[in-house]
């Protein structure tokens, strides 16, 4: 069945209504009502276009959340989680988490297989119009920051990710609540290598790093004037605003770009957050 553009608005439309509402029950009716269409013929529609039922859709986004929870939050308990994610006990939610992950809760909390729980998210909910931003112009003053290094798959940079809010819990230094936290991608996960990928974790902090088991030490980010845009949303789909900064706002700019990465300013968190609220600045370096 072919989904046309008039299918496809309708189509997003129940995605961000989902992803916007977790926490609510939602009947088919419910999103046939929000696409704005038959739900005799919307649940196919939304299938054929997206290879899973919009049940599937729901239950996927509340594991999503879950999953952050699980590998990030430790002092929040499973059934706590469990219930989150509505359901009527741990052991069901437990069942249904080992089905999707092949893990249990528990076993996903001490060593997530993040390249498994990836291929699970691999479907592409539809892109309509045109991306409108602000972008603004502005000098950057030099950070001094605490940084680790992930080296190989993108699929695993969540592992890296552990280990430096480990290390920000047991030290204290460069405490997410009072500190900036910035990544930097070397190049674009699309066309490098797994093994050639580098995507650095920062969080500002003054002074020496000790060292430490994690192979987290000190790095700046260089002044400069950068071009500032904002992403609103999952970070999955963080490189559509980064392609319409280098795509449609350069060329017209004028600008020149300086010999430094792109990279990102996160002012919230995925374990804090839904994903449909994160909010991540992208700074492109100009001259």
């Amino acid at each position: 069945m072919r989904v046309d553009k008039y299918h496809e608005e309708r189509i997003k439309r129940v995605c961000d209504y989902i992803n916007n509402h977790l926490d609510e029950d939602m009947s088919l009716e419910t999103l046939s009502n929000v696409a704005i269409c038959s739900k005799y013929h919307f649940h196919r529609i939304f299938k054929s276009f997206m290879g899973l039922s919009t049940i599937q859709f729901l239950l996927l986004a509340r594991m999503k959340r879950a999953s952050f929870r699980l590998a990030f939050e430790s002092e929040k308990s499973i059934i706590d989680i469990a219930y989150e994610a509505s359901f009527e006990s741990p052991e069901a939610f437990s069942r249904a988490f080992k089905r999707i992950f092949k893990q249990s809760p528990s076993q996903f909390r001490n060593n997530p297989e993040w390249q498994s729980w990836h291929s699970k998210y691999e479907f592409e909910p539809p892109i309509v119009g045109e991306i409108v931003m602000d972008i603004k112009v502005i000098n950057v003053e030099e950070k001094k920051v605490a940084l680790i290094e992930h080296k190989g798959d993108p699929k695993l940079v969540f592992d890296t990710v552990a280990k430096f809010i480990a290390w920000r819990k047991e030290t204290g230094l460069s405490p997410i609540k009072k500190s900036d936290t910035f990544g930097i991608p070397y190049s674009d996960p699309n066309d490098t290598p797994s093994t050639e990928f580098r995507f650095d974790i920062c969080g500002t902090h003054y002074g020496e790093v000790p060292d430490n088991k994690y192979g987290v030490k000190s790095g700046v980010i260089p002044s400069g004037r950068c071009a500032v845009a904002q992403h609103k949303g999952s970070h999955d789909k963080i490189s559509d605003t980064v392609y319409h900064l280098y795509q449609t706002w350069l060329p017209d700019s004028g600008e020149a770009l300086r010999d430094y990465p792109c990279f990102f300013h996160y002012l919230n968190f995925v374990h804090e957050v839904d994903e449909c609220e994160l909010v991540t600045d992208i700074y492109l370096p100009i001259k």
